[in-house]
């Protein structure tokens, strides 16, 4: 099954959205949008953005586990992964998002 995007808007009345893999797992999700636009343009700007790893930055919490970012051109985040144990899983979930962002469909649940 291929990954898809969910777009939503959340308890405050922002629109977001989320990268699920084609197993159900979230591996990458935004930021808060005021705009549905807004929302959209990010998925656009994950598609275009997840297939150059360079685009990808691993960071470290204050609780000692990984995630990554996933950054355009201009060096705006546009995406967050959740919490990996280590680096190799950080790594292994922007291998997914490299996989399934740039063919991914979007389920429309904002309304």
């Amino acid at each position: 099954m291929a990954g898809k995007f969910e777009l939503y808007k959340d308890k405050a009345g922002e629109f977001r959205f989320r990268l699920k893999a084609g197993n159900g797992e979230n591996i990458l999700a935004s930021e808060g949008y005021k705009d549905k636009s807004g929302a959209e343009n990010g998925i656009a700007s994950v598609k275009k953005n997840a297939s150059d790893e360079a685009r990808f930055e691993i960071k470290d919490s204050s609780s000692g586990k990984s995630y990554f970012v996933l950054k355009a051109a201009n060096h705006q985040v546009i995406g967050q992964s959740q919490m990996y144990d280590s680096a190799s899983g950080a790594k292994s979930g922007i291998q997914s998002v490299m996989n399934n962002a740039p063919d991914a469909s979007v389920d429309d649940q904002a309304g």
